[in-house]
């Protein structure tokens, strides 16, 4: 039986601010729709110029540093879509990391100080 990641981020303070700058200019610059749902969420991003590849290289660099979360990166018509998937008792962080790309550029709480569950509907 595999061992449970334990529920932590590994970003340094001093990694941090890049990583929550990046999400915040990439919602800013292509995210259409971001659904939270418990222990999943998903987002949707304009399929623009390189959008592809920015969402890519965030689910490279957050599986390094919060690898107790699972991704899945797929296209269709005109978009990215990502889901992402949180073990139970994780519904607070993904709801912060989601909310991270919905702040387009206002500062972030991450790693959360208290769970916040979020829902959005555009």
């Amino acid at each position: 039986m595999p061992a449970e990641l334990p529920i932590a981020c590994s970003l340094s303070a001093s990694e941090l601010p890049d990583r929550m700058t990046e999400m915040a200019e990439l919602g800013r610059d292509a995210l259409l729709d971001a659904r939270v749902d418990g222990a999943r969420a998903q987002l949707r991003f304009a399929a623009g110029e390189g959008v592809r590849e920015r969402v890519a290289r965030f689910v490279e660099a957050e599986s390094r540093c919060c690898a107790f979360l699972s991704f899945a990166l797929a296209e269709a018509p005109d978009e990215v879509v990502l889901r992402i998937d949180a073990p139970a008792g994780a519904e607070g962080v993904l709801a912060e990391l989601v909310a991270a790309f919905e702040t387009c550029g206002q500062a972030a709480r991450w790693p959360p100080d208290r769970p916040r569950a979020t829902s959005t509907d555009r």
